[in-house]
């Protein structure tokens, strides 16, 4: 199963990276777990300094923009490889 975090502060692209993203694990039929995470102090963390981020177990994979469906769906897929 997949963890995703999605970091920012709850703005329209925030939400509109978390909707494309369960998209793209809808298309893969895949399991994963969605977290949003926003408090900044633990986005720091990742050191994220510009929203939304993307975090896919434990990984930052995107910041500040929303990718492509298939660039979400090339990246889900890279993960569960790793798996």
């Amino acid at each position: 199963m997949l963890k995703i975090k999605i970091l920012g502060s709850g703005c329209p692209n925030c939400k509109r990276l978390e909707q494309e993203t369960k998209k793209a694990v809808g298309n893969l039929a895949v399991e994963a777990e969605f977290e949003k995470v926003t408090d900044y102090q633990k986005i720091l963390e990742y050191d994220v300094l510009s929203t939304p981020g993307l975090v896919i177990n434990e990984k930052v994979v995107s910041t500040g923009r929303i990718p492509s469906q298939s660039e979400l769906v090339s990246l889900l897929a890279t993960a569960l490889d790793e798996n």
